[in-house]
């Protein structure tokens, strides 16, 4: 079974988020904050990270920077899921490091075909 960190710090979409992947048959450790999920990825094995980018405390950007930066964080998968959706910040986080991208508020129905295909590669 593959395991995935989400790091959110909205109740209600760390909630949503881990159901629907409970349910799809991963395990889920979860982060509430910048550095707790940088402290769980380079303790923990885990095969994908689903990153919000607007954190209480270091942004999803400086949390993926210090992943990437880190030899056990080079291999995962990590997927950017925010409500942060300016013009070019998909392009920005993705040169930046993550696998992909999903705009909040996610569908339900469709975020986890998403999600794999990221993974799946």
């Amino acid at each position: 079974m593959k395991t995935g960190l989400v790091i959110e710090d909205n109740e209600d979409n760390m909630v949503l988020i881990t159901r629907i992947l409970k349910k799809s048959g991963y395990g889920i450790v979860e982060a509430t904050t910048g550095l707790m999920g940088v402290d769980i990825a380079l303790q923990k094995q885990v095969d994908f990270i689903i990153l919000d980018i607007q954190l209480p405390d270091i942004d999803g950007t400086e949390v993926l920077h210090r992943i990437r930066e880190a030899e056990e964080g080079r291999g995962v998968r990590i997927i950017a899921m925010t409500s942060y959706a300016m013009s070019g910040d998909r392009e920005k986080l993705l040169a930046a490091g993550c696998d992909g991208y999903i705009e909040k508020p996610i569908d339900p129905e469709r975020v986890i075909s998403q999600i794999q295909d990221i993974i799946d590669i």
